[in-house]
């Protein structure tokens, strides 16, 4: 296989974001980085992907895998992962499509993945800014601190997915490994991350509720995820036994 000449990867994946799908990737476009952006959209009923096709034809650094269907969020990014890696890419950077996270920050978090293996933008650190309604916001911030907590990992966010990988520093670190589906996915990444002595760097990140569609986390999906880390740090112990 050719070595890509462009070194940095952008993924989103899509369901239903027929609304902000065009926007993002025009503000994405727009960031000063050269790039490639790569979707991956599990055939949304409201045809997000006709959009996507239509952008495709006038820009060629708009790639895009269609699914056949809903087959989850943390499958999504494992194939974006083994993409990257497949295609020589150096850099992943992976994203929210619904505008909650700005595109505006990439260049930022280019800049930091040329010194660290691992980089996670952070509503929670200083500087950082989460506008979710309260409930969430609430579900959120104390969810957080649990997991670092329970990790013992010195970071203050472990669940957004806005986040980037130096494919090239990342060591001993393989996605197929993260066991956790849905949005404990995030937060099982961080830990194997830590797990596979990655140093993290985390940089603030100004999270903006979404303003179109409709968000895809049910209520449920928070205190999931807490058992998921009980039960991840469960496996942790008796492995360690």
């Amino acid at each position: 296989m050719v070595e890509n000449k462009t070194e940095l990867l952008i993924f989103t994946a899509t369901y239903n974001e027929v609304e902000n799908i065009e926007n993002f990737l025009n503000q994405t476009l727009l960031t000063n980085v050269q790039k490639d952006i790569l979707i991956i959209d599990d055939n949304s009923p409201d045809k997000t992907w006709e959009i996507i096709e239509k952008i495709q034809k006038e820009k060629n650094n708009v790639k895009l895998i269609k699914r056949n269907g809903k087959e989850g969020l943390d499958t999504a990014h494992k194939k974006a992962f083994k993409y990257a890696k497949d295609n020589k890419y150096t850099y992943l950077i992976t994203m929210d499509a619904d505008l909650s996270h700005d595109p505006a920050l990439i260049p930022e978090f280019l800049e930091n993945l040329k010194k660290f293996p691992f980089v996670i933008g952070s509503r929670y650190s200083k500087g950082g800014k989460n506008e979710m309604k309260l409930g969430r916001y609430l579900l959120s911030f104390v969810g957080n601190k649990i997991i670092k907590f329970v990790l013992g990992i010195k970071v203050d966010e472990f669940t957004t997915s806005y986040r980037g990988f130096n494919l090239n520093k990342l060591k001993n670190f393989d996605m197929n490994d993260v066991v956790s589906k849905g949005y404990s996915f995030f937060m099982e990444t961080v830990f194997l991350v830590n797990l596979t002595k990655n140093e993290i760097k985390q940089i603030p990140i100004h999270f903006k509720d979404r303003k179109k569609g409709k968000s895809k986390i049910p209520t449920i999906e928070s205190f999931r995820t807490l058992k998921n880390l009980f039960l991840l740090k469960l496996r942790n112990f008796n492995k360690n036994k």
